[in-house]
């Protein structure tokens, strides 16, 4: 049998309600006092049932909290660096500020949830910016939503009635059952990489000189929710298939999405995509450039340099760092500036706002830059969305 990595804080966690609790829990949910959260938070309670934050079993009370902004840290120590909160404004407050359970319901009020409070505190919203996000500009959307979204905290365990994010269930495995289908692959050595957009060919190229080092790769999009102007779900989705079925070899990868809300945290989050990826199992995790960035407000290579902070024992995943990867005319294939000694004419790099420009014309990015099967995907979806 194979043996796999230890989850974050040794045990994976399972915060659904049994079948056999589920009929008595649902009546007690009619009694209980409820609020409606937000689809950020259906996303945060998807990820603590399914596992994904282990060790967490529920949002994270002040101590924690405290710790976590500060030193990037739970209060007993283990490595954890964005707080997973549940914010509420003041009429909610003062509706369950004297309760010790409460329903969470979602937008259509159907319950969801059980949250057993342990506390309610005031968090320091401009303090949590600045550390976790560094900036407090509300022009950073997760600052604007952390800012917005209410200046009381719910901590405490939960208890899940259901899945909360219902989009691609064949692909939404979570982590037990991704551990499971590793041991039966006999797969030791899995990486990991996320993405929130299509797979381009730089995308690609990190994606096999990695697989050349490790028994199998998992690709695990964000697919919870994202900025207005990333590209829909439904259509990442459709090109994470194609190109896994026409350019990698299926019996060393697998497609499994992670049903997360992006936080766009940068430095930060990547610690928090690598803690998340060693509970799906997975032993290597590849951070790119910029990762999980947004504006100017993260350094190019932050998000790889924040990990010099932690002794590698610590985080217990290893980590694969790239640079920016393109195609080179000169070298004739995919390159590094590692790797390449040509200068930047020789280079084929595309600006996001230009390939959404050529797609939108029906124009086909070069194959340097996309694959056509990729690049047809979006065309057609834009075509769609313009009512084409």
């Amino acid at each position: 049998m194979t043996n796999l990595i230890l989850p974050h804080g040794g045990i994976i966690k399972n915060c659904f309600v049994s079948e056999s609790e589920l009929p008595s829990i649902i009546q007690e949910c009619k009694n209980l006092k409820s609020i409606i959260v937000s689809k950020r938070v259906l996303c945060d309670l998807e990820m603590i049932g399914i596992g994904a934050f282990s060790p967490l079993e529920g949002f994270v009370e002040k101590k924690d909290y405290d710790s976590i902004v500060e030193n990037m840290r739970l209060s007993n120590g283990l490595i954890w660096p964005i707080p997973i909160t549940l914010q509420i404004n003041n009429d909610n407050y003062n509706l369950i500020k004297n309760e010790k359970r409460i329903t969470l319901k979602d937008d259509s009020n159907e319950p969801v949830a059980i949250l057993e409070i342990k506390e309610i505190f005031e968090p320091d919203l401009k303090k949590e910016a600045q550390c976790v996000f560094k900036t407090q500009d509300i022009n950073h959307p997760a600052v604007k939503y952390l800012l917005e979204a209410g200046n009381h905290c719910v901590s405490g365990k939960i208890k899940l009635l259901r899945h909360t994010y219902d989009e691609f269930p064949e692909y939404n495995l979570g982590c037990a059952k991704t551990r499971e289908m590793f041991k039966q692959k006999g797969w030791k050595r899995i990486v990991a990489f996320q993405t929130r957009n299509p797979v381009h060919r730089a995308h690609e190229y990190l994606l096999k000189v990695a697989l050349e080092t490790v028994d199998a790769l998992m690709l695990h999009p964000t697919m919870g929710e994202t900025k207005g102007d990333d590209i829909p779900a439904n259509i990442r989705m459709q090109c994470y298939q194609t190109i896994l079925e026409k350019y990698f070899p299926q019996d060393r990868t697998l497609l499994c999405i992670m049903p997360a809300s992006m936080r766009y945290a940068g430095p930060k989050e990547a610690i928090l995509h690598a803690i998340i990826r060693k509970n799906y199992g997975c032993t290597h995790f590849i951070v790119g450039r910029d990762h999980a960035g947004v504006g100017n407000y993260y350094g190019t290579y932050d998000a790889q340099k924040i990990f010099d902070e932690f002794k590698p024992e610590e985080l217990g995943i290893t980590l694969i760092f790239f640079e920016h990867t393109f195609w080179c005319n000169s070298c004739g294939g995919m390159a590094s500036y590692k790797t390449c000694p040509h200068d930047s004419s020789s280079h084929v790099i595309l600006s996001g706002t230009k390939v959404r420009e050529m797609l939108r014309s029906g124009t086909l990015p070069p194959v340097e830059f996309t694959r056509p099967e990729i690049a047809k995907i979006l065309i057609d979806s834009m075509k769609v969305g313009a009512g084409c």
